[in-house]
C-alpha cells in the first residue's frame, strides 16, 4: 500500500516539474538538487484528483476551502485548525464528515504525510512559514494565502525550499489568475504599458485596529484560553504571548508580531501584476512619508510609504507610493472618472468590503499614458476617456483565463498547467511588503542593497529582515 502511494506521488511530482519547467527554468529537473528522501510526490494518472489537507478552515480559510472543493479537482483527506470545533470552523468540518481532524499541523504531517499530495494554508501570517516549510520538507505541494510570510528572510527561505524540494507552490493572490493578469501581460507585450515611472496604490477602508489607542505601552492583558483552542500551536515559532481575544480570528493582522497590516493584506491584490510584469524586483529605498498613530505594537492608523525601484533593463526607475488610512486618500489624476469597486473581491467570513469614495486600487503613470485599476482581478482603463478612445484600435486581444487560481494550482500539481504565482514570483513581491513593514515599525527611511540583501543605513532594521529568533523547540523549522 505504501509502495503504491509513493509511486503515485513520485509520478505527480515529476509531472508537475515537467509542466512547470518552461515557467520556472531554475526548477527544471536537470538544474536542481533535490533531496530524494523528502520529495516523494506521485500520481498514477493525470485525471486523478489531488489529495489535499486543509490547514486553517475558519474565516478566510473557510472561503478558500470551499473554492478548492468547487474545482472538483481534489479530495479533502484531512482538516487542521488550532481552533477545531469552534464556531468558525464548524461549517467546513460539517462539509467533510469522517475526515481526520487535527489541531497541530506537525501531528498531521507525522501521521498522514505520506497520504497528502498538497496542502491549502490559510492561517495567520506568522504561521505561514513553519507550516509551508514543514510541508515542503515532506515533498508536499503548497498553496498558501498571501502574504507569503511575515519576514523578509522567511520569504527567502521558502523560495529556496521551493527549488530544493521541487514542489509546486502558489500564493493566494487570486487576481493573478483573473482578467487583470492576462490584460496586463498582453498590454505590456504589445507596448501599451511601457516606460512606467510612478504608481499610486491605495487601500483606505477601515481596518480592525482603527480606533485603538496608539499610546499603548504594552500588549493586552491575559485572558482565559478558549477550550477549543490550542494556543501553543497558534503561536508557532513566535515568542510567548498570553492569549487575548484581540490576537485571534483575524485580529492577528493588527500586530507587528503576527500580521502585516493593510500593506500585507491588500498589497498583493493591488500591486501583483505591476510588480511581476514591470520586473520590479526589490526596492532600493523605502521611505515612510506619513505615519499617523505610530507605535511599536500595532499598525498606524494611516500610512504613506514611498518605494523606490531602480532602472531595470530598458525600463526607467519607478516610484510606488502606498496610501492606507481613512483620512489618507491620495489625489487622482484629471479625467479619473468614477472609482469602481471590483464585484469579484472575495468575501471574508461572509462579509463583503464596503464601497468608499476611493476604492482599493492603483493609478499607473507612464510617459505617454495613464491607467487606473482596482484590486484583485480588476482590469485597467486608460484615462482620460478621450485618450482611451484614441488608442482603442491599438489594444491587443486579451485571452481569457483557462482556470481560476485554485484550479490553476491543482492542475499544476497534476502537471497540466503552470502555477501563476509560485513562490519564485510571489516571494519577491512579499519581500517588498516586508521591507515596507520594517519602515512602518522603525518609522524611518531605509536603504536596501539589492545585491547583498541587506539594509545598509539602520542596523536594527537590518536585524528585522530576520525578525525575532524562533521560540524554543521551533528552530528546526528554520533549517533547509
Amino acid at each position: 500500500m505504501m509502495d503504491n502511494k509513493m509511486s503515485r506521488r513520485r509520478f505527480l511530482r515529476n509531472a508537475a516539474l515537467a509542466g512547470g519547467a518552461a515557467m520556472m527554468p531554475s526548477m527544471a529537473m536537470g538544474n536542481i538538487s533535490v533531496d530524494r528522501k523528502s520529495v516523494k510526490r506521485g500520481k498514477a494518472c493525470a485525471n486523478e484528483k489531488v489529495d489535499v489537507a486543509l490547514i486553517g478552515i475558519g474565516n478566510r480559510g473557510a472561503e478558500v476551502s470551499k473554492e478548492f472543493y468547487r474545482t472538483g479537482l481534489c479530495n479533502v483527506v484531512a482538516l487542521c485548525d488550532v481552533d477545531m470545533g469552534a464556531r468558525h470552523t464548524r461549517e467546513i468540518e460539517a462539509m467533510f464528515p469522517g475526515v481526520p481532524k487535527y489541531r497541530d499541523f506537525r501531528k498531521l504531517f507525522e501521521e498522514m504525510g505520506s497520504r497528502i499530495d498538497a496542502v491549502m494554508v490559510a492561517t495567520p501570517d506568522h504561521s505561514h512559514f513553519p507550516i509551508c516549510m514543514a510541508a515542503m520538507k515532506e515533498g508536499i505541494h503548497v498553496y498558501v494565502e498571501k502574504p507569503l510570510a511575515r519576514t523578509f528572510y522567511e520569504c527567502e527561505m521558502l523560495m529556496q525550499a521551493e527549488k530544493k524540494y521541487g514542489v509546486v507552490t502558489q500564493m493566494g493572490n487570486q487576481g493573478h489568475s483573473e482578467a487583470n493578469y492576462f490584460q496586463f501581460k498582453s498590454w505590456k507585450e504589445a507596448g501599451i504599458i511601457k516606460d512606467v515611472t510612478a504608481v499610486t496604490a491605495h487601500m483606505n477602508n477601515s481596518r480592525r485596529w482603527h480606533g485603538w489607542n496608539p499610546g499603548m505601552q504594552g500588549y493586552p492583558a491575559a485572558e482565559p484560553v478558549p477550550s477549543t483552542l490550542d494556543w501553543d500551536t497558534w503561536l508557532c515559532a513566535a515568542q510567548e504571548h498570553a492569549y487575548n481575544h484581540d490576537y485571534h480570528n483575524g485580529q492577528w493582522r493588527c500586530w507587528y508580531d503576527f500580521g502585516m497590516g493593510a500593506l500585507g493584506d491588500w498589497g498583493a491584490h493591488i500591486l501583483d501584476t505591476v510588480h511581476e510584469f514591470l520586473e520590479l524586483g526589490l526596492p532600493c529605498e523605502v521611505n515612510p512619508l506619513y505615519l499617523k498613530g505610530h507605535n511599536r505594537f500595532f499598525y498606524p492608523m494611516s500610512s504613506t510609504l514611498l518605494f523606490r525601484f531602480p532602472e531595470r533593463k530598458d525600463m526607467p526607475a519607478v516610484d510606488i507610493t502606498w496610501y492606507d488610512g481613512l483620512d489618507n486618500i491620495p489625489a487622482v489624476p484629471e479625467g479619473y472618472g468614477v472609482s469602481e469597486l471590483d464585484p469579484d473581491i472575495p468575501a471574508v467570513a461572509g462579509g463583503k468590503i464596503q464601497a468608499m469614495k476611493l476604492n482599493p486600487g492603483k493609478e499607473i503613470y507612464s510617459r505617454e499614458l495613464t491607467f487606473k485599476g482596482g484590486s484583485h482581478g480588476s482590469t485597467l482603463k486608460v484615462i482620460p476617456e478621450e485618450k482611451a478612445r484614441e488608442i482603442h484600435g491599438k489594444l491587443p486581444e486579451v485571452p481569457e483565463s483557462p482556470s481560476n487560481h485554485y484550479a490553476n494550482f491543482l492542475l499544476s500539481v497534476m502537471g497540466r498547467e503552470k502555477p501563476r504565482s509560485p513562490f519564485s514570483v510571489s516571494g519577491p513581491l512579499s519581500q517588498v511588503f516586508c521591507l515596507g513593514v520594517i519602515s512602518q515599525w522603525t518609522g524611518e527611511r531605509i536603504l536596501f542593497d539589492r545585491e547583498t540583501g541587506q539594509i545598509t543605513n539602520n542596523p536594527l532594521a537590518n536585524q528585522l529582515l530576520w525578525g525575532a529568533l524562533p521560540r524554543s523547540g521551533w528552530e528546526k523549522m528554520y533549517e533547509l
